[in-house]
């Protein structure tokens, strides 16, 4: 899909390309391309004489080669942004690719990006563009505007993961913490965990692209501005994951000793009832040794029944002692 993006009154107009004619009708500070064709990469070159690289969209490009500068002045970023879906949290891989100054369209410069997959943070953005006049003036404030609204759309993420972790608190704070349960919140912690882990790498992949653009002296004295506070706010969101991820080790190790406590319980038991048959044992095999026994032969036929009470009684026994002392709770 390849989408373009003008300015009209200081409102950003998307338009969306089906051929090369109707590229040719606008003049552009954004392309979008998500997914491109083969076609569609080819309007790109013919028109703008821009190549996309191969390996634009490429997860495993190495990090030297992910922030440069070409000789003719095109800035090149790879940055990854946040996808905050409950089933499957993901990074996407965005090509950012910026001509500064294009001089064959007469325009102060066009931002390309390529991605497979729609970004949330874009749609953010062009939805704040649409609404609010002189948002953006060039294709430097889109990108701009991008890496601001990705930090936001952590910080958001990072506040949907306290108050998920407070419902988890509830839970493991509550007592009787079961081993189902601890099952299910130790499945909570660790989708938490990650997700926290994806944000601290996501904002500090944009720490970086926002220092590139500051140190490349491409930004006016506003944005430059603007930048510094962009990093401002990364650094807040620094502090924040690092206090989530104490709190998640915190519900981590208090899942863990319930569920020690659960088992200690279980062993315990099993320890108490060894003890307490331990006594019938030994009466047991003391009356079972091939020997003469006054007592039984006293009692007649009655020796049974004495012998099972002897060994009913020496388990009792045990058994109430241990209870009285508490140690069966």
């Amino acid at each position: 899909m390849l989408n373009i993006f003008t300015l009209a009154n200081g409102r950003l107009v998307q338009e969306e390309i089906e051929s090369l004619e109707e590229l040719s009708k606008f003049q552009p500070i954004w392309v979008d391309l998500e997914s491109p064709s083969v076609e569609e990469k080819r309007w790109v070159k013919q028109y703008y004489g821009l190549s996309i690289p191969e390996d634009a969209m490429d997860e495993d490009i190495e990090e030297s080669a992910r922030f440069y500068e070409e000789d003719n002045g095109e800035l090149h970023i790879r940055s990854d942004f946040l996808i905050d879906d409950s089933e499957d949290p993901r990074s996407v891989r965005v090509a950012f690719i910026l001509n500064q100054h294009n001089a064959e369209l007469r325009s102060r410069g066009v931002l390309f990006s390529i991605h497979d997959e729609d970004v949330p943070v874009f749609r953010l953005v062009r939805m704040r563009a649409r609404r609010a006049p002189g948002l953006i003036e060039d294709a430097k404030e889109v990108l701009l505007k991008l890496f601001d609204a990705d930090a936001e759309y952590s910080a958001d993420t990072l506040e949907n993961i306290y108050d998920d972790l407070k419902k988890v608190s509830e839970k493991v704070l509550r007592g009787n913490m079961t081993d189902a349960l601890a099952s299910e919140v130790l499945g909570e912690i660790a989708r938490h965990e990650d997700l926290n882990s994806r944000i601290r790498r996501n904002v500090m992949d944009t720490r970086r692209a926002v220092s590139f653009m500051m140190r490349s002296k491409m930004l006016s004295a506003e944005q430059f501005e603007e930048a510094r506070q962009i990093l401002r706010d990364i650094e807040s969101l620094d502090n924040h994951t690092a206090f989530l991820f104490d709190k998640i080790n915190f519900l981590m190790d208090a899942t863990v000793g319930f569920i020690n406590i659960n088992q200690n319980k279980i062993i315990k038991i099993f320890s108490v009832a060894s003890v307490a048959l331990l006594p019938p044992t030994l009466v047991a095999s003391i009356y079972g040794m091939n020997m003469q026994f006054p007592e039984l032969q006293a009692l007649g036929s009655l020796s049974y029944p004495y012998v099972v009470i002897m060994m009913a009684a020496s388990a009792l026994v045990p058994m109430w002692y241990f209870g009285r002392k508490g140690w069966l709770s």
